[in-house]
């Protein structure tokens, strides 16, 4: 008997692909990965990050979500948060192995609520993608943009009064000069790190703390999250020098959970130089560095 060989058309090398991916992705079981944006995007930007996800992790089911595109990033976040819970919890319900989280810019301060008040969760790394996490402190673009009236030593006085608080930005700006009107005025950020009061402290800390990796990438060159250090929970004292985040008293008291975090073995943070704010998700240095080896 003589075997022929012939040359595989176009599309049986395609099929061949799609069924090598799939049986890759059931071998290794990649769980699958949300992505929340930030303030005036939408799910558009992140092509390059679903093509990095897919090329690295074949079949990886990838969702970025797609609510609160553009102008209504401006809604309160835990408006927000409603919206996005609601979203995302059908996709953990059909995870029986987790989920992760890369959340960008503002979106990670969406992901922080999730985690904070949802008690089932299932999302084994959550992925900080240059997120103001503690706070926002500068006369960027965005700013001058949204506040064309404003400074960044004049804005308390807008964003720590109820109409403020129906803003965004204003849930996670953090005057260094004006702390007590920061406590008092902030209904979202303030509260998320137990800043002032809350009766749900003690549950939010360990719903937050059912995650197994928190990833923090951010860096000098970001340009619009201010300090950059907040991308790594870094702040501003009332002299404007930036304190970072093993002397912040948010982890020293472990309020929700990052010195408990860093006990386990479970805290991670990646800074990389030259990468400006918007580059981020799109950056492959960024990804291969940072991001890759945590969607497991």
């Amino acid at each position: 008997m003589r075997w022929q060989f012939r040359r595989k058309s176009g599309a049986t090398r395609l099929l061949w692909t799609l069924f090598g991916a799939c049986l890759v992705a059931a071998v290794i079981g990649y769980k699958p990965v949300v992505i929340v944006h930030g303030l005036f995007d939408s799910s558009g930007q992140f092509v390059e990050l679903l093509r990095f996800i897919n090329q690295s992790h074949p079949g990886t089911n990838v969702s970025v979500i797609d609510l609160f595109d553009r102008s209504s990033s401006l809604q309160p976040l835990w408006k927000q948060v409603e919206g996005f819970k609601e979203a995302i919890y059908p996709i953990m319900q059909n995870a029986a192995d987790g989920v992760h989280f890369i959340c960008y810019s503002q979106g990670g301060l969406i992901c922080r609520g999730i985690l904070s008040t949802l008690p089932n969760h299932n999302v084994h790394s959550f992925i900080s993608l240059s997120s103001p996490q503690a706070g926002q402190y500068g006369d960027t673009d965005y700013l001058k943009y949204l506040f064309p009236q404003f400074m960044k030593s004049n804005l308390f006085h807008f964003c720590y009064t109820v109409v403020g608080q129906r803003i965004s930005i204003c849930n996670y700006w953090k005057d260094p000069h004006h702390t007590d009107m920061y406590v008092n005025g902030s209904d979202y950020l303030a509260l998320l790190n137990s800043e002032r009061p809350n009766p749900n402290s003690t549950v939010w800390k360990k719903n937050f703390l059912r995650i197994k990796k928190l990833v923090l990438i951010g860096g000098p060159d970001d340009g619009v999250i201010t300090p950059w250090q907040s991308s790594q929970f870094g702040f501003y004292n009332d002299n404007e020098t930036v304190v970072e985040i093993k002397d912040q008293d948010l982890y020293l008291r472990d309020v929700f959970g990052l010195k408990t975090l860093n006990a386990r073995g479970d805290l991670f943070l990646c800074s990389m130089a030259g990468v400006e704010h918007v580059k981020w998700h799109s950056n492959d240095t960024v990804f291969n560095t940072c991001i890759e080896k945590w969607l497991i």
